[in-house]
């Protein structure tokens, strides 16, 4: 239960020294909203003020072309992102949606003249449901409440749909496939599949009969499937080998699919499968030792592009298909890809970006006339482009000689030693890339702060062999890259090796706790978002549908041998090592990491006499996505920064 309760102490005696607060002071709570506070002080007018213009900027991204060549984005007005259509590059975007929970995604209906449709949770239980709608008439959810659903997939004609559903609890997922009306959503008689674990449609056949199928096992295994109504699954390129797909579009005469996979390399090639030989034909350069993130085919299937994630970079190449004969190129600001389609004419190609210096927006690429045009540009807050930090490149050696990068993000102007945010993202298998970030901008220019973002080992984007590195009982020497990145930060002359901080959500918000733990002395203090203190009891709790792919990753609590690791390792173990401050945030509703995996660290830090803030948010999951809520977060975090940093 939420307890309401105020301030009652001034400023000075929530500053006052860690160790007298453990002696003397009682956690103080307040409610905010929607937001339970603990030990987090007020927000003064003037912090809130200097963070507005951060706060305030916003981002496009692209979701879908509709058949009339206008697109469907998302972006925010407001305290949510909603969808909106941009009629033609500048246009203004009408709003199409009005929630206050966030959207998860749209997709076009093909052939239809205006339907869309996109998906829906509830305070980020991400217990997804679909809605249909159109541009000029209301939504109306078609899917089961109480349920999860996700990978809405059309046949080329629109005629036929298919979406990947589970209950609470469930490892398992239910393939649905029904006819399809644009108008009014699935026809009655569908059909279905119970499948095994998290297998959800790629594609439908040229011929709308024949489904492909991805069942995710972990970032390094998957499998890929042929489906059709009345027959048996058939496991297309079958091998005992570990492969990671991702999945897959059917090429025009429906004798191939086109998909990304690692066989036979360290990094995710594109290359075609022959379905009645499983032949593989290459078609990403052989040479390539950067991955392909994504791919896109046109509809007539002549004219292929995908990105290149060339160290954290995206680069795009448009070819065709059979000739591989490549195509004029678009010339891109450096920066990360967000979305990548061809318009339904096959004509343009729409290319979602988002840069270091600039907010995420959307570009069109005219292939005939080889013309790129900027279809959104979205608001920086009143932040100047030309102010903001751009990201340097690094690598350190770790304990056992492993060159791992990191992104080195330095204000503009420093006062002596820079003070240190380390900011390791979650996953474990994510990758930090120089995208644009306002909360770094604002720690940089009004901090003063250097921020250093790893990409420790078991991070994506560098092989599989890197991927693996961090897997099971290997996770302390995730840890360990830490500590190599502490060594390298004392080791620079413009950096204050006593004023560091550790900061990070989900499965960073583990390698935050266990790096305060492994390096109390090293560190002032450390922010904790989302993040496991237990891998034992996360597992147990975590939501059905995800805990034997986490398993798959971390491990096995129910193997002695397992567990005994997860014992020597688990945060919650170790807190008697952690005496600097601590910043807890959580989701109440976090399906993910739940909400138990925060209030434990709290709990038995507390009990040991160390210093925590936290905040919990009710109608939050996974991470805050609501602007009030967001912008009390940086508030707070601000106020934790500037205490342990001594600003």
């Amino acid at each position: 239960m939420i307890r309401r309760a105020f301030l009652t102490a001034g400023a000075s005696a929530l500053f006052a020294s860690s160790a007298l607060a453990r002696a003397t002071s009682p956690v103080v709570k307040r409610q905010q909203g929607t937001l339970s506070l603990e030990n987090v002080p007020e927000t003064p007018p003037e912090l809130r003020e200097g963070l507005r213009r951060y706060q305030n900027a916003r981002s496009a991204f692209f979701d879908d072309w509709l058949h009339d060549g206008s697109m469907i984005i998302t972006t925010r007005f407001g305290q949510t992102g909603q969808l909106h259509r941009v009629a033609a590059p500048g246009a203004d975007r009408h709003q199409l949606t009005f929630f206050d929970e966030p959207i998860g995604g749209a997709t076009a209906v093909p052939r239809s003249k205006d339907s869309f449709v996109f998906s829906k949770d509830t305070g980020g239980d991400e217990y997804h449901q679909l809605y249909l709608a159109g541009l000029t008439r209301p939504e109306n959810a078609f899917t089961t409440a109480g349920t999860r659903n996700q990978s809405v997939t059309f046949s080329r004609d629109g005629r036929r749909v298919a979406w990947a559903e589970v209950g609470k609890g469930d490892p398992n997922y239910t393939l649905r496939v029904a006819g399809f009306d644009a108008a009014t959503g699935p026809m009655a008689g569908g059909d279905s599949l119970k499948t095994v674990g998290a297998t959800s449609p790629a594609a439908f056949s040229p011929d709308g009969q024949r489904l492909l199928l991805q069942r995710y096992i972990s970032a390094a295994s998957s499998k890929l499937y042929l489906w059709e109504a009345g027959k048996p699954l058939v496991e297309i390129n079958p091998t005992t080998e570990s492969i990671a797909y991702q999945g897959g579009v059917f090429t025009a005469d429906g004798r191939s699919i086109l998909t990304v996979f690692n066989q036979g390399s360290e990094f995710l090639r594109l290359v075609e499968i022959d379905l009645a030989s499983n032949q593989i034909t290459p078609v990403s350069p052989r040479d390539l030792t950067w991955d392909i993130e994504t791919y896109a085919l046109s509809d007539d299937g002549k004219l292929l592009a995908y990105g290149v994630n060339e160290g954290g970079r995206s680069r795009v190449v448009v070819r065709q298909l059979k000739s591989g004969k490549a195509l004029r190129q678009p010339t891109l600001p450096v920066g990360v890809l967000t979305g990548l389609k061809f318009s339904p004419d096959g004509g343009s190609l729409a290319i979602g970006l988002n840069t270091a210096t600039s907010p995420a927006d959307i570009w069109s690429w005219d292939l005939k006339r080889a013309r790129l045009t900027r279809w959104t540009a979205s608001e920086s807050g009143g932040l100047d482009p030309a102010a903001l930090v751009e990201p340097g490149l690094v690598k350190f050696r770790a304990f056992d000689g492993l060159q791992v990068p990191a992104w080195v993000y330095k204000p503009a102007t420093l006062k002596g030693k820079a003070p240190v945010i380390i900011d390791i993202h979650g996953g474990p298998e994510g990758q930090a890339r120089p995208g644009f970030n306002s909360r770094i901008q604002y720690w940089c220019a009004e901090l003063g702060a250097a921020v250093m973002v790893p990409n420790v080992r078991g991070s994506d984007g560098y092989g599989k062999s890197y991927l693996a590195l961090d897997n099971a009982e290997k996770r302390q020497d995730s840890v360990k890259d830490i500590g190599a990145l502490l060594d390298w930060i004392a080791a620079q002359p413009d950096l204050d090796k006593d004023r560091v901080v550790v900061y990070g959500g989900s499965y960073g918000g583990f390698m935050v706790l266990a790096s305060l733990a492994a390096y109390n002395d090293r560190l002032a203090g450390a922010i904790d978002i989302v993040g496991i203190s237990n891998f034992t009891t996360f597992l147990q709790n975590t939501e059905g549908y995800r805990r034997d792919l986490r398993r798959a990753e971390y491990g096995d609590e129910r193997l002695p041998a397992m567990k005994a690791v997860f014992d020597q390792i688990s945060p919650l173990n170790l807190t008697d090592r952690m005496t600097k401050p601590l910043f807890v945030i959580q989701g109440r509703n976090d399906p993910r990491v739940p909400w138990t995996e925060a209030e434990q660290i709290v709990a038995r830090v507390r009990a040991q006499g160390g210093e925590v803030w936290y905040m919990l948010a009710a109608d939050e999951g996974h991470g805050f996505k609501k602007k009030q809520n967001i912008d009390a977060q940086r508030e707070a975090e601000t106020l934790f920064l500037r205490k342990v940093f001594k600003l």
